[in-house]
């Protein structure tokens, strides 16, 4: 299945590493599209994760934040033109504590609370001199979809 219309969730990923951990999660990899929109510079991988078309996509080679993901993502919905909900999954590095054993490679979900959205951006903080952190700012929750999924068992 490649015709473009049927994808309707897009993964972006900021490295070559991240698209790789994210071909791991298809359950069912598609045939490359057949053709992408005038001037859309991207590499896409399709499948299926449960019953949903999945396009991914990689910034290019080099290429960091938030302009060049925006970039990626605008020529994604040109192709694209069904996807209806986009995500930028990454790897992280490890913060192993007794309490929370983060390590290289591991997942996270993070979910609002505490009257925040559920995630923070890495320059919405500051470290303080005792060397805690501070957040000055936050991301806005994830859509209703996403959150209804959190809450359901697998």
């Amino acid at each position: 299945m490649s015709e473009p219309q049927a994808y309707t969730v897009s993964w972006i990923c900021a490295i070559m590493t991240e698209s790789v951990a994210a071909r791991a999660f298809l359950n069912e990899e598609h045939a490359g599209p057949r053709q992408v929109a005038q001037h859309d510079n991207n590499s896409y991988v399709l499948g299926r994760i449960g019953s949903h078309n999945v396009v991914i996509a990689v910034l290019p080679d080099g290429e960091y934040g938030t302009t060049s993901a925006a970039t990626v993502a605008k020529d994604m919905l040109h192709s694209f033109p069904n996807v209806r909900i986009g995500l930028m999954v990454g790897i992280g590095g490890g913060a192993p504590s007794p309490k929370h054993d983060i390590r290289l490679g591991g997942i996270v979900v993070s979910k609002p609370g505490g009257g925040h959205g559920g995630v923070f951006q890495y320059n919405f903080g500051k470290t303080i001199q005792n060397g805690s952190f501070q957040e000055t700012g936050f991301l806005n929750q994830p859509p209703v979809l996403l959150r209804a999924a959190l809450a359901t068992p697998i």
